[in-house]
Formats: C-alpha cells, sequence, structure tokens
C-alpha cells in the first residue's frame, strides 16, 4: 500500500496568513508608522500611543522574525537603533492601506458604536 504524505497546511486561507503575522493590538499600527519611512524607537513609542515598552520591544522582534521589519543598529554611543519596513513589510502595509481608508471614513461611527459597546460591561464591583 502506498501512502502519500501530504503535509498540514499551517494556513485555512490567506486571510489567517496575514492574520498570524499582524495578530495583536500593535503590529498594524507599526507597520502603519513604518510605512511613513524608518523611525527610531523612540519616535515609534511616541507615534504608537498606549504601548508599552516591553510590548513595543515584543512585538518589534516578532515583526523582525517575520521579516516584515529591518532593524539596524548603527553601533554608536549613544546608541542609535532604527527600524523601516522590508519590501514584505511594504506589502503588507498596502493591503493594510484599504482598512486604514474605512477606519478614517467611518471614525464617527465606530466611536459612537464602541461607546455603546463600553456601556455593556459590568461594573468591576458586578463581576
Amino acid at each position: 500500500m502506498n501512502e502519500q504524505s501530504s503535509p498540514t497546511p499551517l494556513f485555512t486561507c490567506g486571510l489567517d496568513a496575514t492574520l498570524r503575522v499582524i495578530a495583536g493590538k500593535w503590529k498594524p499600527l507599526i507597520v502603519y508608522f513604518l510605512a511613513q519611512g524608518p523611525n527610531r524607537y523612540g519616535e515609534l513609542r511616541r507615534a504608537v500611543r498606549g504601548v508599552s515598552d516591553k510590548m513595543l520591544i515584543q512585538q518589534l522582534k516578532e515583526l523582525e522574525a517575520d521579516g516584515l521589519v529591518k532593524r539596524t543598529d548603527y553601533r554608536e554611543i549613544p546608541p542609535r537603533v532604527d527600524y523601516q519596513l522590508t519590501p514584505l513589510g511594504h506589502s503588507l502595509s498596502d493591503a493594510l492601506a484599504p482598512l486604514c481608508a474605512w477606519g478614517s471614513e467611518n471614525m464617527a461611527e465606530v466611536g459612537k458604536v464602541l461607546e455603546e459597546r463600553a456601556k455593556w460591561r459590568p461594573e468591576p464591583d458586578q463581576a
């Protein structure tokens, strides 16, 4: 009996592949800001409001490991490091552009929806 071994697919579809590399709250924002051009760490930290240093460093390392971001260490004192999108990262940024446009066009309505959603949550002492 000749058994053919077929590899288990890594992804269920293209969207699954995309979501795996941009999973998380901060990665799409990091890609968005790096699409504007190379950024130093401090610039990214200010641009991506609300992210902790630990989370930003982790997300940047994951984006670098996934081939979306290139980190350049200039080996200077004081330390100078910048981040930029790779060609693969730029292609992801192009794919995210329609989502950015949708968000801009619907920002007011989304804000209202999120305000309503916040009302559904029980008060912390009631949980």
